[in-house]
């Protein structure tokens, strides 16, 4: 499928854009000392991904704090209120994968950029400005009031864009997960581009587990997909 149609790019951000699960385990491994050597970052990523998949869970990032004492239970972890603020606020200094703020500033030439996060409010602002600001539109779980892969966020997202002239034929969705995005994406028409960050990794890290969706496109870095962009769109306006 061509990029050529498309007027705006929507992301995930959180496993797409930035990378969360070294923020979660570069945290851990700080706060841990001799409990932490005991496992690996395997072993703590699937104790955070069962913690945040139970149905209690808040909305996040303030959740990590809960998700923090079920992890530590588990691995043997020293705990307080303090270890658990610590993994909420970490949020604040999680690194962009190495190739996000360049690979945006060349999609952002060619699209509107739009976040489209299960993160709230307060913790985009910090991640958006890791990536160097580069959205045109902002949305999160505090503005839509629902989690993806609740089809309610996409509307809700979908609606919003319409206020700026984006129809629904014009938006192509981004994301590395397929258990929050590219499966409920595809579901409803939306073309997709997986961004497939664990690509040689093995198992599915802080991500919940689920069937695979094939998307439009296939993509191993968020570089890829600015490069067959540009490969496209570039030589067809030369």
């Amino acid at each position: 499928m061509s990029f050529r149609p498309f007027k705006a790019m929507t992301f995930d951000v959180v496993g797409t854009l930035i990378d969360f699960e070294a923020g979660i385990l570069n945290h851990v491994r700080q706060v841990s000392g001799e409990a932490g050597k005991a496992h690996g970052d395997d072993d703590i990523l699937q104790a955070y991904r069962y913690a945040r998949a139970k149905k209690d869970a808040g909305w996040f990032p303030d959740d990590l704090e809960r998700c923090y004492h079920l992890m530590a239970a588990q691995l043997g972890l020293p705990d307080s209120e303090e270890h658990a603020r610590g993994l909420a606020q970490s949020v604040r200094n999680w690194p962009a994968f190495p190739d996000s703020v360049e690979a945006l500033k060349r999609l952002r030439k060619h699209f509107k950029l739009v976040a489209m996060t299960n993160a709230q409010r307060w913790a985009l602002d910090f991640m958006a400005k890791t990536l160097e600001n580069p959205f045109d539109h902002e949305f999160t779980i505090d503005d839509s009031r629902y989690e993806k892969p609740d089809p309610q966020y996409f509307a809700f997202v979908r609606g919003a864009l319409s206020t700026d002239g984006i129809r629904f034929e014009d938006i192509i969705h981004t994301a590395q997960s397929q258990y929050h995005d590219i499966g409920v994406a595809m579901r409803l028409g939306y073309p997709t581009c997986w961004i497939e960050r664990r690509f040689d990794k093995q198992g599915s890290g802080g991500t919940l587990e689920s069937e695979r969706t094939e998307p439009t496109h296939h993509f191993r870095s968020l570089a890829e997909l600015a490069d067959a962009v540009d490969a496209e769109l570039l030589s067809q306006s030369a």
